[in-house]
């Protein structure tokens, strides 16, 4: 808009000659040209001539948000109070107020805008009933956000209460149980069934709650199909695209929120070192938090081209990994917080592939790799995995360049007895199951002298755990809390623990391995899915199969046999640094070289035609049974016969409804049986994953 135009539109307010959309239409046609003082003092200007205006809430309410956008928050934040003064029914003034105040620093006065607008009396119509849902949801997040957990889960459940079909609002619900270890986690109430609940959780949450990959393969393709959708106009669809690597490298790129001061950041930053630069092209696409730090530094400076995608939009994003040129597009992300999925739903690169970020299945039509290694998914357990399976020697990478304190603290410093038994485990308490801290509880009551060493939480949970302690005979002090340090200072007390002892179903992966490099010895008992074999698979590669338990009881009782002789763990320990330079968990060179070796094999499977192309069908039986059953009565990980428990309930199901045959479980001479009929002539069984 030309100066004289503005000047115009100023003279025709001041004689009662703009209406309201005409300023809209005027400020919008300013803002877009980048006027953007202008357009606000439009709204100001004609607000003061128009003070009894039946819509002059909706002048300052856009008004702020001209200055919310151009930084100016006390101002944005004055003219949503004034709006809210003359309109206290203008519900979307208390949104946006709520996010002006979080963005300058107040987050308590936000929640308690979003506090008012719930608790304020309106009408029942269903856009109210939306905003008092997001103001519902505003508030649990920031509490969240802000260490108060009570304050979010109040709120989440009220929102659902409203409306029980949420799943954004399910999946927080469920992750603030889960984390604050309230028992059961999944409590179902009036109009919210365990269903509901067990049909909407993340796919990372559920591999924390139970050991049931065959739910989990069926949760994470639900999750991607409600949760990810595919755009209808895809210009940057590379699927089809010619790869010919005859003349230059090999373009790899990766997608990652946490290439920063973050565990996949300390077990990626050697990799990306040692990538063979005359082999491979490598390119980092950055979608986290602001990074800083010497460890995104030097992260940064390992790669050829690193691109900070975070204010960029999925198309955006996609346009320019297309224009990179990327072959293959490694997601390291998958499931977990600040992933792009959406990213790779438009296919930039022909070849897509889910490794270390998140462990499990991805189970999406466009993620035509996993890479595993043979002890985490053996031959027997694919059929879980939508993707195909590649094996590492050891999935995970590490940097054997990690910064560790020089100075050692002694025990008496971390609040540790001198001559108790030291038990530890420093994984999330997302990760602790009432199975888990109950076989934790039963290990200190017949190990009199020992401690159980944890990182510290927020107070109540920290609460829960003592009370949990005390309700099972073992005194509360005998838990003992680890404040939260930098990773240098934090390495350098793992020694002062004797033992760490894993969780399940989900088990440590970077705790264990940083535990290792220590020289700690980690004891685990391995399940049936991904997160629950990453441990296993990390103190087999440091050279202690031994401490690999197959079952919960030989886990509690090899756990008091060690406690009971310092020999035995003195010389796992000397085993633990003598293998350290040697063995498979920290050996980056071979990693960094077969990882190059299945990128290679990868772009051989697509130039024959041979490109996996998931199979998502038949996965609904799997994901009503898996989400009808009470996971806390019964862990998954200790059913003997796993398959067999699935078939039992498959043939109830089906003689209710018939079931197509799928490539899981119910195969045709399986459903022909539960018909009572003869079986089809024998045939080869397909796979998950077809080329």
């Amino acid at each position: 808009m030309s100066e004289n135009a503005f000047l115009a539109a100023m003279q025709k307010i001041t004689t009662g000659a703009l209406g309201i959309g005409e300023v809209i239409d005027a400020a919008s046609r300013l803002s877009m040209a980048g006027q953007s003082a202008e357009a606000q003092q439009l709204y100001q200007v004609w607000a003061k001539f128009n003070p009894e205006h039946p819509q002059i809430q909706v002048a300052h309410f856009n008004c702020a948000v001209l200055q919310s956008d151009a930084g100016d928050l006390a101002g944005a934040a004055q003219s949503l109070q004034t709006a809210i003064a003359i309109a206290p029914d203008f519900a979307p003034a208390y949104i946006n107020l709520g996010g002006v105040l979080e963005r300058g620093g107040q987050p308590e006065q936000g929640i308690e805008v979003w506090r008012t607008l719930v608790q304020r009396p309106g009408a029942i119509t269903g856009k109210n009933v939306g905003f008092v849902i997001t103001a519902l949801k505003q508030i649990g997040r920031l509490s969240s956000d802000t260490q108060r957990p009570d304050l979010a889960e109040a709120a989440l459940r009220t929102a659902l209460e409203i409306n029980p079909e949420q799943r954004d609002v399910i999946e927080q619900f469920f992750a603030l149980r889960l984390g604050q270890l309230e028992w059961p986690v999944i409590q179902p109430w009036e109009n919210v069934t365990r269903k509901t609940l067990m049909g909407n959780i993340n796919p990372l949450s559920m591999s924390c709650y139970t050991d049931d990959p065959l739910f989990h393969l069926a949760n994470a393709a639900r999750f991607v199909e409600a949760a990810v959708p595919e755009p209808d106009e895809n210009p940057n669809d590379r699927r089809d695209a010619p790869l010919d690597i005859s003349d230059r490298r090999l373009r790899v790129g990766y997608v990652s929120s946490d290439l920063r001061d973050h565990a996949i950041g300390y077990l990626m930053a050697e990799l990306f070192e040692l990538h063979d630069r005359s082999k491979v092209e490598v390119f980092a696409y950055y979608c986290g938090i602001p990074p800083f730090g010497a460890l995104h530094e030097r992260i940064k400076g390992a790669i050829e081209h690193f691109v900070d995608i975070r204010q960029m939009t999925d198309d955006q994003a996609a346009a320019r990994i297309a224009a990179d040129g990327v072959d293959i597009l490694v997601d390291v992300n998958g499931h977990t917080r600040d992933a792009r999925s959406a990213l790779f739903a438009r296919r930039p690169a022909p070849i897509i592939v889910n490794w270390l970020g998140f462990p499990g299945t991805m189970g999406s039509p466009y993620h035509q790799y996993v890479i595993a290694d043979d002890f985490i998914v053996p031959p027997d357990s694919e059929m879980y995995y939508s993707e195909k399976v590649l094996r590492l020697p050891c999935y995970q990478p590490n940097d054997r360049k990690r910064k560790v304190d020089e100075r050692r603290p002694t025990r008496a410093e971390a609040g540790l007895p001198d001559d108790a038994f030291v038990f530890c485990c420093f994984n999330g308490v997302q990760k602790f199951t009432r199975f888990t801290v109950q076989r934790w509880m039963e290990i200190l009551k017949r190990v009199p002298n020992s401690v159980l060493w944890l990182l510290e939480s927020i107070p109540a949970t920290q609460q829960r755990l003592r009370d949990f302690a005390e309700a099972n005979g073992v005194a509360a002090s005998r838990l003992v809390f680890a404040p939260k340090m930098h990773n240098h200072q934090h390495l350098a007390r793992y020694p002062l623990a004797d033992l760490f002892l894993d969780t399940a179903p989900y088990g440590a992966h970077t705790t264990a391995s940083d535990a290792l490099w220590m020289g700690v010895p980690v004891l685990t008992t391995p399940g049936r899915g991904f997160a629950s074999r990453v441990c296993g698979s990390l103190v087999r590669a440091a050279g202690l199969p031994e401490l690999i338990c197959a079952t919960h009881d030989e886990y509690v009782e090899r756990a008091i046999e060690l406690a009971n002789d310092p020999a035995q763990l003195a010389a796992l320990r000397v085993r633990l640094e003598a293998n350290r330079d040697t063995c498979d968990l920290f050996d980056m060179d071979t990693l960094t070289s077969r990882l190059e070796d299945l990128y290679e094999g990868m772009c051989a499977d697509y130039l024959a035609g041979r490109l996996p192309r998931p199979d998502l069908s038949g996965l609904k039986p799997y994901l009503d049974i898996g989400s009808g059953l009470d996971h806390e009565a019964l862990e998954m990980q200790a059913v003997p016969d796993y398959h067999g428990f699935y078939l039992e309930r498959l043939a109830k199901a089906h003689l209710r409804r018939p079931i197509p045959a799928d490539n899981l479980l119910w195969t045709e001479d399986r459903a022909a049986s539960a018909d009572g009929q003869a079986a089809p002539p024998a045939r080869a069984r397909p796979k998950r994953v077809v080329a």
